[in-house]
């Protein structure tokens, strides 16, 4: 038995903090900029990490142009499409927990689309543990309506992010080669940037109103979500099971909600805690090796 490499092993807990805190983050930094607009920082700002980086160690690039469309569709699904509806949604007023809540859906996409598109099959035990991560999540979403009426509008982007995340996942798993990280984010933050300059230049005044906590969200941005984060996502992606690490998305509202909590002031009711740990408990189901 080949033994997993102590980064595999933390990956999961890394990413997890990285992921769910930058819901929160995010729509702190919406205050100081429109969506289109500090998607586009975002990316520049990543780009511009590493291209030095990348003349330095000369990271091998894709062999054949199917290789480069391949990354580039994988990053569109998650930089424009999941990234940028998640951040009109939260300008439209959707709580960062909302917006959590829906995303973490995506593991009975993944489940139910992954044996006709990437081969896996699910067992009786993983069943289970989607049906009950979605239980809890079902308890979650319902125990919110009661303290804040979230914008139809924007839960219906929400949703629509959630089909670019599910895409993302089964397409990298599917189609997607092992790449150096710094190729891969390249390539894929190149795409992000691509589409949405051109879309906050058209839709957007894209004025930023420049502070020292914007200069720290930014930073958390580019830095933690999106360099470390992402690269820890395609990681476990092609060395795990898709169905596995998509279930981590059941865990990502609770943290979330505890990292929007004293970021933003959004409280969760006692109820949408019991439903975190029930999703927790069908990911614990998930992820448990046979």
């Amino acid at each position: 038995m080949i033994q997993r490499p102590l980064w595999l092993l933390a990956a999961p807990v890394i990413f997890l903090l990285l992921w769910s805190a930058g819901f929160g983050i995010a729509k702190l930094g919406l205050q100081h900029a429109e969506p289109l607009t500090l998607l586009a920082l975002r990316y520049a700002c990543v780009l511009a990490l590493l291209l030095p980086l990348a003349l330095i160690v000369r990271p091998p690039l894709p062999k054949t142009l199917r290789a480069w469309v391949d990354v580039g569709v994988t990053g569109f699904l998650i930089q424009v499409v999941y990234f940028g509806l998640c951040y009109v949604a939260f300008k439209s007023g959707v709580s960062a927990g909302a917006v959590a809540i829906i995303v973490c859906l995506q593991p009975i996409l993944v489940a139910l689309s992954a044996p006709y598109l990437v081969g896996e099959t699910t067992s009786r035990k993983g069943w289970i543990g989607l049906a009950l991560g979605l239980t809890g999540a079902a308890i979650a979403i319902l125990s919110r309506a009661g303290i804040q009426a979230e914008n139809p509008f924007g839960i219906a982007l929400a949703c629509l992010a959630l089909f670019g995340i599910t895409a993302g996942t089964l397409y990298e798993k599917r189609f997607g080669i092992s790449q150096h990280p710094i190729t891969a984010n390249l390539i894929q933050y190149g795409v992000g940037a691509a589409f949405t300059l051109p879309a906050a230049y058209l839709t957007e005044g894209m004025a930023v109103r420049w502070d020292a906590q914007f200069l720290w969200v930014l930073a958390y941005l580019v830095i933690g979500n999106s360099i470390l984060a992402i690269s820890l996502l395609l990681a476990m992606i092609r060395a795990g099971e898709v169905s596995r690490v998509s279930a981590l998305f059941y865990l990502v509202p609770a943290l979330s909600a505890l990292f929007a909590w004293p970021l933003l002031g959004e409280a969760m009711p006692p109820l949408a805690w019991a439903g975190m740990a029930l999703a927790g408990l069908g990911v614990a189901l998930v992820s448990r090796k046979a």
